[in-house]
């Protein structure tokens, strides 16, 4: 049982009368929980720069606009799998080895060049002047991107066109936009054949779609890495940075959003559809781009990449609110509630079932009341006077004996209702299958199937949950079930319907840190490993401390008034990262370590999976 379940009202659900269930029931979870939801996933409730689309561009073009909306889906994953890449986390560190810098820039001079030509096609289709101007304009700012390029690299006494030839990843790309640009999309017949301005000013639209989002991230990036280095004024890439972080770049970023909406006005929606999958492909290319860069050095991400081979990788991970956009908590209950309305529309006892709904309603509410004020004194209580200078592991662990007896009461009380009774098994698991996971979470599971005995990788989900059934389900549901061990509570049922009783196995922040430590005491009996940890609340404090590595999704207050108060700092991971990449090299033990007391925080999945995992694209 969890704070954050049920400081939400219950939704008002009611059963289908049509069906043998009362599903669907997802629309009305999802209005009950949109507020949240975007609670959860908004970048702007962090600290700075956790993947978070840049706030200038934010204010780039109108709000609906094409380019926005195009953005703002990419900034999510495409911007993370980027940023994430090694050879952005080197070049931030300061650590990259010159010779793959000077690999990267004749790379991005054949890119360039492309990028050029395919400006130049652009200005040919468009017929409005203000727009071959803005076009233009573009152009030669290319060009002056070009020069840089080629001064450094004569520098080195490189000729970049001669000596080292595109690779196929840089290959892939321009060939993409030159055919984008030469009107050969979705079967196209190519501009050259075009007869009518609107055709040739919709190829002018698709070619404009392919080369924003080169604009919009490397923007986004001189930002990000910008603001991280700007203290270090001997870092030496510092330029480069600075020539994607300054104002000019990002007023050309600007400048070409606002030509794309212009131009996407005038098209259909099958038209846009079109434009918004050119803008993903380049995206993704320019994922792939940057993944494909030369780096003959050790790297801490991906993490798979940096450890050991021979080590197990071992991921944890709750579920409730870390995996999902609600609380399973309250859905449980509901579910059960509404198995009491259904039994009354079939006629039998209706009286006494519709009062016994009503009863289990009002129980319901006055045990998520109590519960919401007793946690908060309970938070209070745990609290020590004085805040920590450095993590006291021992007084935090002493402080969470104190949430623990209050969580198993909470879940004594809650049995003692009767509130959980008479709930059918399809109907938990139908539950299951509707769950929403958050935005990358899918995703990042189903990335751990299709690699995990390659990567000699094991995945745990620690829960609180009431049922594991219902995360079995959740799980299921998007092909995500094979391989993962999941450590949870059970109910108790006769036959297919629920008794009301549990099977407690997993109800407080010190049962969690147990069963964490005793699957980890396995592992390293036979074979050294690294942990991972992911959590969102304060009963995943000591987990995400024992592990070598705990990572914090979310933007919990309490979780962070806690931590804070015993010692525990709360690192954005891209920072993170960056400093222990700079560590790397001066030190031969792991630069991870357990009860270091610094946590990293993240704002999406997409972040986890590509310090993990990597990135889909590569």
């Amino acid at each position: 049982m969890r704070l954050l379940c049920l400081r939400l009202p219950l939704p008002p659900l009611r059963p289908n009368p049509t069906t043998k269930s009362f599903f669907p029931l997802s629309s009305c979870w999802s209005r009950a929980t949109s507020t949240r939801t975007r609670t959860r996933t908004s970048p702007t409730n962090h600290h700075h720069k956790q993947m978070s689309p840049s706030s200038s561009s934010a204010a780039a073009v109108a709000e609906g606009s094409a380019a926005r909306r195009f953005w703002i889906a990419a900034s999510t994953r495409e911007a993370a799998f980027a940023t994430y890449t090694p050879f952005l986390i080197s070049l931030a560190a300061g650590s990259l080895p010159l010779d793959s810098f000077r690999h990267y820039l004749a790379q991005d001079t054949h890119f360039l060049h492309a990028f050029e030509r395919a400006y130049e096609m652009a200005e040919e289709c468009a017929d409005d002047d203000d727009d071959k101007a803005t076009i233009t304009a573009l152009r030669q700012a290319v060009l002056r991107e070009l020069n840089l390029h080629s001064s450094v690299l004569q520098e080195w006494g490189v000729d970049p066109t001669k000596e080292i030839p595109p690779n196929p990843a840089t290959t892939k790309y321009t060939d993409f936009l030159l055919a984008t640009a030469a009107g050969k999309v979705d079967g196209g017949k190519g501009s050259d054949k075009m007869v009518t301005p609107f055709e040739k000013t919709k190829i002018a639209a698709y070619t404009v779609g392919a080369m924003t989002p080169c604009m919009r991230l490397y923007a986004y990036l001189g930002k990000e890495l910008g603001f991280l280095l700007k203290q270090d004024e001997n870092h030496p890439y510092k330029k480069w940075i600075n020539t994607y972080a300054a104002n000019d770049f990002e007023g050309n970023a600007l400048r070409i959003e606002e030509l794309l909406d212009k131009l996407s006005v005038s098209l259909t929606g099958e038209e846009l559809e079109i434009l918004g999958k050119l803008y993903q492909q380049a995206m993704r290319l320019e994922v792939a781009f940057f993944s494909a860069q030369l780096l003959d050095e050790p790297i801490v991400a991906p993490l798979t990449r940096y450890r050991d081979h021979k080590d197990k990788l071992v991921i944890f991970s709750d579920f409730d609110l870390t995996c999902t956009v609600v609380d399973s908590s309250a859905i449980l209950a509901e579910i059960a509630i509404l198995s009491h309305q259904k039994a009354s529309q079939s006629g039998s006892d209706n009286l006494v079932n519709r009062t016994k709904s009503a009863d289990l309603r009002n129980s319901w509410n006055v045990l998520s009341n109590q519960y919401t004020e007793e946690h908060e004194q309970c938070i209070e209580r745990l609290l020590p006077p004085e805040e920590a200078k450095s993590l006291d592991y021992d007084q935090l662990y002493k402080g969470l004996e104190v949430l623990s007896e209050f969580e198993r009461q909470a879940n004594s009380r809650v049995i003692d209702s009767g509130v959980l009774s008479g709930m059918n098994l399809d109907d938990i698991r139908k539950a299951g299958e509707r769950l929403i996971l958050q935005d990358g979470c899918r995703n990042f599971f189903q990335k751990i199937g299709e690699t995990r005995e390659n990567l000699n990788l094991d995945i745990h989900i620690l829960s609180y949950c009431w049922c594991a059934e219902l995360i079995r389900s959740a799980f299921s549901s998007v092909g995500c079930l094979d391989g993962l061990n999941i450590h949870s509570n059970e109910f108790a049922f006769e036959g297919s319907v629920s008794t009301g009783q549990i099977n407690r196995k997993i109800e407080s922040p010190l049962d969690k840190v147990e069963k964490f430590k005793n699957i980890k005491s396995d592992l390293d009996s036979t074979t050294p490993s690294l942990s991972v940890y992911i959590g969102d609340s304060v009963g995943d404090l000591l987990c995400l401390l024992e592990a070598d590595i705990g990572i914090v999704v979310g933007s919990s207050t309490t979780l962070r008034r806690v931590g804070k108060q015993f010692g525990v700092s709360f690192v954005p991971l891209l920072p993170g990262l960056i400093e222990k990449q700079r560590q790397l090299g001066k030190q031969e033990a792991s630069v991870f370590k357990a009860r270091s007391g610094v946590l990293h925080t993240v704002s999406s999945w997409s972040e986890v999976q590509a310090f993990i995992l990597g990135n889909d694209f590569s």
